[in-house]
C-alpha cells in the first residue's frame, strides 16, 4: 500500500485542499436544502422548474445528485493514500465541484432549459470524476485499484439512464406492442 507524499504547500482555500472538504460539506447542505424543497413540492405548495415529478426529482438528486458528491469526496481522499500522489486540489478540485452545483441547477430547471443540456450538464459531473480518478489510479500504478472505476462508471452510466428516461419517454409511440390502442 502506498502512502500518502509529504504534504506540500497549498496556498489556496482551505476548502480546496482536499476532495473530501467541498463534497462533503456540500453534500451534507444539499441533502438538507432536497429534503426541505421536496416536501413542499410533493404536496403541491411549491412549483417546480424541473421536468421530473417531485417524487422523481427527489430520487434523482438523492441517487445521482447527493450520493456521487460523497463518493467523490471518499475517493479524492482515498486515491491519494492508495497511490502516494498528492490529492487533487485547488483549480481542478473546484472545476468538478463547480460540475456538480450546476448539475444539480440545470436537473432542478429542466423544464426551462430541455431536457438534452440538463442531462449533458448532469452527466459531465461523472465523466470528470471517472477521468480524474483514472489519471490518478493510473499515473501512481495502483493497479489494483482499476476496479473502482468500473463501479464509478456503473454510477455514471446509471445518471444517464435516468436523466434520459424523461426524453425517451416522451417519444412518440408507434403504436407497435402497445397494450393500449386507441380505435
Amino acid at each position: 500500500m502506498a502512502t500518502m507524499p509529504r504534504r506540500d504547500t497549498y496556498r489556496g482555500p482551505a476548502i480546496l485542499s482536499y476532495g473530501f472538504r467541498p463534497f462533503f460539506l456540500a453534500s451534507a447542505l444539499y441533502a438538507a436544502l432536497a429534503v426541505l424543497l421536496w416536501l413542499p413540492m410533493f404536496f403541491g405548495e411549491l412549483g417546480t422548474l424541473s421536468a421530473f415529478a417531485p417524487r422523481d426529482w427527489h430520487i434523482h438528486e438523492m441517487l445521482y445528485g447527493y450520493l456521487p458528491a460523497v463518493m467523490t469526496g471518499f475517493l479524492f481522499t482515498a486515491i491519494p493514500n492508495w497511490t502516494g500522489r498528492l490529492p487533487v486540489r485547488g483549480g481542478p478540485l473546484l472545476g468538478l465541484f463547480a460540475l456538480w452545483l450546476v448539475g444539480r441547477i440545470a436537473v432542478s430547471t429542466s423544464a426551462v432549459i430541455g431536457w438534452g443540456p440538463a442531462a449533458v450538464i448532469d452527466c459531465a459531473f461523472m465523466v470528470g470524476v471517472v477521468s480524474v480518478a483514472a489519471r490518478e489510479i493510473v499515473a501512481g500504478k495502483s493497479w489494483r485499484n482499476l476496479r473502482v472505476l468500473v463501479l464509478i462508471s456503473m454510477l455514471a452510466w446509471g445518471i444517464s439512464c435516468s436523466t434520459c428516461k424523461p426524453i425517451l419517454s416522451a417519444r412518440p409511440s408507434t403504436g407497435r406492442g402497445s397494450a393500449s390502442r386507441s380505435p
